[in-house]
Order: structure tokens, then sequence, then C-alpha cells
């Protein structure tokens, strides 16, 4: 029998790293694997949760909470229609993949980083947000950034091309 595997996915909700977890779900996962969808809040975030674990995460949230309006409020999370249905998919169609989710408060770049070592992840996988040359400059690129100095495999989804360029 195979090792389950742990993989990651990096989720601020935006539509690339929701094209990350769909990509995650369609080529990575398999029986009972586990996805532990990884958010981080801004270090300004102000929710009730944060207090209790700003140094190490919440606890990891299965899927079922992560429909409840009460997790959302707590957390500071959107409730995403599209993601809870992804992930749905993921535990049914794959097998009974085990679906969970963890929360981090700070900067993206160390949190992401920090996860695959306090998660253990086989691997992790993050939406690329397509900042441009001077922006990314500026702000520095998380994806860059982790997949630099993850301690897994890191595997960056493009967004899609514009509008623009389709036609």
């Amino acid at each position: 029998m195979a090792k389950a595997h742990i993989v990651g996915v990096a989720m601020d909700f935006s539509p690339t790293s929701k094209l990350a977890l769909r990509w995650a779900v369609d080529n990575l996962i398999n029986k009972n694997d586990q996805i532990i969808m990884i958010n981080v809040q801004p270090p300004s975030a102000d929710h009730t949760r944060k207090e209790l674990f700003e140094d190490t995460g919440s606890p990891l949230v299965p899927l079922e909470e992560l429909r409840e309006i009460n997790f959302t409020k707590q957390y500071g999370i959107a409730k995403d229609p599209e993601v809870i249905d992804i992930l749905e998919t993921a535990s049914k169609i794959k097998g009974q993949a085990k679906v969970v989710a963890k929360v981090y408060w700070g900067d993206p770049r160390e949190k992401l980083c920090n996860a695959v070592e306090d998660l253990h992840l086989d691997s992790l996988v993050i939406g690329s947000r397509g900042l441009g040359t001077i922006k990314s400059v500026l702000l520095g690129s998380v994806s860059k950034h982790v997949v630099t100095n993850a301690s897994c495999p890191v595997t960056v989804v493009k967004g899609m091309q514009s509008s623009k360029s389709r036609h």
C-alpha cells in the first residue's frame, strides 16, 4: 500500500490560489492522502482566535467546520462556496482524502515555509499572483521566496491569461 501524502495548498482566496487548489486536487491527491488548505492572515488582523494561536497557527480544522459561519468569523476567513466545493470534491471523489485547514498570522513567505516543517508536508502548491516585474521586486514574490526556501517540493500554478490575450 502506498504511503499517504500530505499536500499543502496556500489559499488566499484569489483566483490563482483557487486554481492552485483545483490543480492539486486533480494532479496530486490520491486515496487516503491529506490536503491541508493553508491561509495566512495579515499580522494586523484582529480575530477572536488570533490571540490564542498567533504563535503556532490554528489547530487543524476539519472540512465540516470550514462550512460553518462560526469558523469564518473566528478566523477572519471568507466563506467561499467555490473553495468548499473543491475541497468536498477532493474528499468524496479522491477516495476519502482527508481535508483540513490551518490558519497562520504573519508574513506569508515566512509562515508558508514554517508550515512545511510544522505540518510535515510532502509538497506545497501555491498560486502565482503575477505581480509583474516592478511590484515583484518592491514587494517580493511570495511564491519565489517559498520555492527558494521551503524544504519540500513546491509547485507554482500560474493564473489564466488575461481576457485581452485570449481573443
